[in-house]
């Protein structure tokens, strides 16, 4: 089989990774009952991303199979996989979770990830920490995207920094095109498309911090 990630884009990896400070794991969910066209190449390339830092780790499960631990990570898509930071036996689940497969330009969001998980920090501003630290209600944020556009990772990563920030944040990137019924029923028709609280509120394309937190704001009243 060959490489998915050439040894240039390799090395550019190897050097950004670099910089992990606490350890991060990959668990992720295949189907083994079930047509899942971008499975195999998914799960390839998290291995070739898992190999270039011995700070990062990658277990493999089946989602009909590993009902139970699927479940326990909220994963009921596949391609599916969550990005944990890892404390000795300790895995902590920040809520990140992506559906579908990281493929170009949504790469980028996928090692942005693991830095911030790996540094434990949201890189957010003071006044958006300070809203996400006094939430009492649960968010979820479902930002959809195709791997074509450039602006999409933005409004991931600023989702999954949501999440690392606060246990009351769950947030998802789902991959529009593999998952076109569940983009159809949020009428998604460009990206990204950020849907909050099952459809509570959205947002149309990449905005800053303020304007989601305001969007959120809304969407809880």
């Amino acid at each position: 089989m060959s490489q998915l990630l050439d040894d240039e884009i390799r090395n550019q990896v190897r050097d950004v990774l670099n910089s992990m400070v606490h350890p991060v794991e990959i668990i992720f969910f295949g189907n083994q009952s079930e047509p899942c066209e971008y499975c195999e190449d998914t799960r390839q390339l998290l291995e070739e991303v898992t190999s270039l830092s011995d700070k990062l780790t990658l277990q493999v499960f089946d989602l009909k199979e590993d009902a139970v631990l699927a479940k326990r990570y909220n994963v009921d898509k596949t391609p599916g996989f969550v990005i944990l930071g890892k404390s000795g036996d300790n895995l902590d689940d920040f809520g990140i979770r992506y559906a579908g497969i990281p493929a170009g330009h949504e790469f980028t969001s996928l090692i942005n990830d693991i830095l911030i998980v790996s540094k434990r920090d949201s890189g957010l501003s003071p006044e958006t920490r300070e809203f996400l630290n006094n939430l009492n209600q649960k968010v979820l944020l479902q930002v959809f995207v195709t791997p074509s556009c450039p602006y999409c990772p933005r409004a991931v990563v600023l989702a999954h920094q949501m999440a690392l920030e606060s246990p009351m944040v769950e947030a998802e990137m789902i991959e529009a095109m593999e998952f076109n019924s569940l983009a159809d029923q949020f009428n998604v028709s460009g990206v990204p498309h950020t849907v909050i609280n099952s459809g509570k509120g959205e947002v149309v394309g990449a905005v800053p911090e303020s304007h989601l937190v305001q969007k959120i704001r809304e969407a809880l009243a």
